[in-house]
């Protein structure tokens, strides 16, 4: 397929993730109020969307406490800043298996398995505009965890989404991962206009070479919208790739802590270096209103 540049491009802001960075930064943000804050100062410096996950406010550990959830995205909606809401809904589908000779049963650090309605249960009560949904079971770089992720799992989740009014990003961290979220829109569980996340370097998923990536993005149909990001020091080059193969770009503290080598990143200051490569490469950032149109989404009040 032959590269198209995007020249409206939306940036979306992964906030803080799940993983163990959270004594890695000063700046990962633990407590809802610090995600929220540093949710907002991504949305004013450019961040047309904000993916959140939620921690411990004292031990900085992923958690799925539907009220940390509903006070951040309270928080952020009371804001004077408009941006469209993601909440993470990866999580619950956490397998960490005992010793090679020993597999079960799983350990009980680590193992955090919920069903659908459970894994669902804070998209239903916040009602964000976008959510994501995983799209298949993948070995992550820990020796023992696999990220579960079953076709019964996610035909359930895709249909509560679906039901809710809320758009799923599909996480493609393989290209078998797109094959499947294909399957979902031929079977009209998820709807054809899909919004796709391909997420490259992750261990051990898909690579983040380029022959890898253009891999990814000729396998999103053509009336899907697509972003990507890479990990770590690979995350700002990827926002160029991204725009450059047609696509818009995910950057922030879940994937990459540094701004240059040395330099520990704000997901502000991660944002604002994405808008100038982008404006740099001829194309405009585009901002929530035009996001909500390209995508058909609504902004709603959580239920009461």
């Amino acid at each position: 397929m032959p590269l198209a540049m995007n020249r409206e491009v939306f940036i979306t802001c992964a906030v803080t993730g799940s993983g163990g960075t959270q004594d890695r930064s000063p700046h990962v943000p633990r407590s809802p109020k610090q995600i929220a804050d540093s949710a907002i100062a991504a949305a004013k410096a450019g961040a047309a969307v904000v993916h959140c996950h939620v921690r411990d406010p004292e031990t900085g550990k992923p958690r799925r406490d539907v009220a940390l959830y509903r006070e951040v995205t309270e928080r952020i909606r009371d804001a004077e800043v408009d941006v469209v809401l993601n909440l993470t809904a990866g999580m619950g589908g956490d397998m960490v298996f005992g010793d090679v000779e020993s597999p079960l049963p799983l350990r009980e650090q680590g193992t955090d398995m919920g069903g659908a309605t459970n894994r669902v249960e804070h998209v239903a009560e916040c009602l964000p505009e976008i959510c994501t949904l995983d799209c298949g079971t993948m070995n992550f770089a820990e020796a023992d965890y696999v990220m579960t992720n079953t076709p019964g799992m996610l035909r359930a989740m895709g249909s509560m989404m679906t039901a809710l009014g809320v758009k799923p990003e599909i996480e493609a961290f393989d290209t078998g991962h797109l094959w499947f979220a294909k399957q979902l829109v031929e079977e009209g569980v998820l709807a054809p206009n899909a919004l796709v996340q391909l997420c490259m370097g992750v261990p051990w998923g898909a690579p983040d070479d380029l022959n890898t990536f253009m891999a990814m993005v000729n396998n999103v149909p053509r009336d899907w919208t697509f972003s990507a990001f890479s990990l770590g020091r690979n995350q700002m080059a990827y926002v160029a790739a991204a725009v450059l193969a047609g696509g818009n770009v995910r950057v922030g503290l879940e994937d990459n802590l540094w701004l240059d080598k040395g330099v520990l990143a704000t997901n502000a200051q991660l944002v604002e270096r994405a808008v100038t490569i982008i404006e740099n490469m001829g194309a405009r950032v585009i901002g929530p209103a035009e996001v909500r149109a390209k995508l058909g989404l609504v902004k709603r009040a959580p239920r009461g």
